[in-house]
């Protein structure tokens, strides 16, 4: 049985809890896709993955829910200016190899998407697991389907840093706190675990029983999606 998730109330419990009683129409798009993959494809799985998978885009995006490049700049040239003045002054101290600089192609390898994807290795890691060319194209991690693809595929496979979603919440654990490690270390990880935990309280699935119910339901979400 597909499973989907009760749309306006997810909605409606993370306008509030997060959105500060508003959401504009992007934030409604960028989670309605989340959704929608995971609905598509992983409707079965632990809801508290689709939960921390909300909560790391919220944070990612400095809560656009859109796909971002690195320092929110808003193109390549302005985004690789604020991380060289950064770099210059001491402020990436953890930097040993500017990733951003471009390569002899003229490719950049900043951070793009809904989780930050940076250096070479990791768009061509994702490329493979994904199926999408972000080595041809590293701007195509700033495609809401193939950032969505990447934020989810990459967070389940453990893709980003060796650990995954499976490794923190399962049958035998739950641990919100260190989940944040699937992505970067433990930064602001308790953040992103209270993050995590009000979108699992939004999260909450619905199973229409008949053909008029289901019609009811995918209307709601059709007004969801509209309105948010």
């Amino acid at each position: 049985m597909v499973i989907h998730i009760d749309r306006p109330f997810f909605f409606d419990t993370v306008r509030h809890a997060l959105f500060k009683g508003a959401l504009n129409q992007p934030q409604v798009e960028g989670m309605t896709a989340i959704l929608d993959f995971w609905e598509a494809r992983m409707a079965e799985a632990d809801p508290r993955w689709l939960a921390y998978i909300m909560a790391t885009a919220y944070h990612e995006t400095a809560y656009t829910m859109q796909p971002v490049r690195e320092t929110l700049a808003t193109t390549d040239a302005r985004a690789i200016e604020i991380l060289e003045n950064a770099y210059a002054s001491g402020k990436l101290s953890w930097v040993k190899t500017p990733y951003w600089r471009p390569d002899e192609d003229g490719k950049c390898w900043l951070g793009r998407g809904l989780v930050q994807l940076t250096h070479k290795r990791n768009y061509e890691a994702m490329s493979l697991l994904t199926g999408i060319d972000l080595v041809a194209e590293p701007d195509r991690a700033m495609e809401m389907d193939a950032a969505v693809s990447i934020l989810i595929e990459g967070m389940v496979q453990g893709s980003f840093a060796t650990h995954k979603l499976a490794d923190h919440l399962n049958e035998t654990t739950d641990d919100w706190v260190n989940a944040r490690r699937i992505v970067n270390g433990t930064d602001r990880a308790e953040k992103l675990a209270d993050y995590g935990k009000t979108f699992l309280a939004a999260i909450r699935r619905e199973r229409p029983a008949g053909a008029l119910a289901r019609l009811k339901a995918w209307l709601l979400r059709a007004i969801a999606r509209v309105f948010g």
